[in-house]
């Protein structure tokens, strides 16, 4: 798939001296559903909001669809939907209205037909005529999606979309995205929810103090970084690890009922069948075992752990 998103060298330093972005380069592919994972203050709302044209970068360049979004301002911004992570809606004004009023913001002809089949896709229509404070939290973050999307957008950013609701609407939230982008739509989500990117993304980056770790299709990442255990539950505790094991990646438990071996899925050998035969050689009975896939969690822990310092949990404003 052509890049329809294109991120050089892209840095931000606030007047106070923060550093939120660090020499960012990242290529967003036509279609794809790319999540960004990251701790408060990891710099993920500052990336969007740059290349939405919110915030102005200290260095680098973005390009939307060829378009720079700086000098093409008009161009990039009538492609590009953002839904912000903060419930921004009056009270008094209904649905239609809002939705109606946001494409007319862009410029864009009326179309009734369309925004009707919105609604609709985004269990909103019944609601049409309601007024904004009368509908539910769930409801309201729908209507941020449909304003976002109300001037048919070629890219959608969300920005925490699912912060705050009850687990049963963050997956109606996923299946969403997920029409959204067999419609056509490049989805960009930032998400504290490790399940979330785990469930809907296409590609998964990784970003921590200002820098992108990396970037990489989900399945890949999890089978190159991911790790898998093999435990093995003895039939008789064992109080020590016996010194024939040492040579072996083995973990003891505390109550002495278990040994975990973790081995590299990437690795031409796993080495469980010497292990295996050590165990027994060691005078140990097997009496079950199970392996346990590392999670993403898992990953992206580890990705961020080596950082020890305190991250500013506060993304500064211009």
């Amino acid at each position: 798939m052509p890049d329809i998103v294109t991120i050089k060298d892209l840095s931000k330093t606030y007047q106070s001296g923060f550093r939120a972005l660090k020499h960012v380069n990242l290529d967003i592919a036509d279609g794809e559903i790319l999540a960004l994972l990251g701790p408060n203050g990891a710099g993920k709302t500052t990336l969007i909001s740059i290349i939405c044209g919110i915030v102005t970068p200290s260095t680098g360049s973005v390009t939307v669809n060829g378009f720079d979004n700086i000098t093409d301002y008009r161009q990039t911004r009538a492609m590009i939907g953002l839904v912000p992570q903060e419930l921004t809606l009056g009270q008094f004004d209904t649905v239609w209205n809002t939705v109606s009023f946001s494409r007319g913001l862009f410029g864009r002809k009326k179309n009734p037909a369309y925004l009707e089949q919105l609604l609709k896709d985004l269990s909103l229509f019944d609601k049409r005529d309601s007024e904004l404070r009368a509908l539910s939290g769930g409801m309201k973050r729908r209507v941020l999606i449909a304003k976002a999307l109300s001037h048919e957008p070629k890219i959608l950013f969300l920005d925490e979309p699912t912060a705050g609701v009850d687990v049963e609407l963050r997956k109606d939230m996923w299946n969403i995205v997920r029409r959204l982008r067999d419609s056509g739509v490049t989805i960009i989500l930032t998400t504290h929810y490790i399940e979330e990117a785990e469930a809907i993304a296409d590609r998964i980056g990784v970003i921590n103090r200002g820098e992108l770790l990396l970037v990489e299709d989900k399945q890949t990442l999890m089978h190159n970084l991911g790790k898998k255990q093999l435990i093995v539950e003895l039939k008789q505790s064992a109080s020590h690890l016996p010194p024939t094991l040492a040579g072996y990646d083995l973990e003891l438990s505390d109550d002495g009922n278990q040994l975990t071996y973790t081995y590299d899925t990437a690795s031409d050998s796993t080495g469980i069948t010497d292990m295996l035969k050590a165990i027994q050689g060691a005078g140990l009975s097997l009496k079950d075992m199970q392996i346990k896939q590392s999670s993403l969690e898992d990953i992206f822990v580890d990705l961020v752990k080596h950082d020890h310092q305190p991250a500013d949990t506060s993304e500064a404003q211009p």
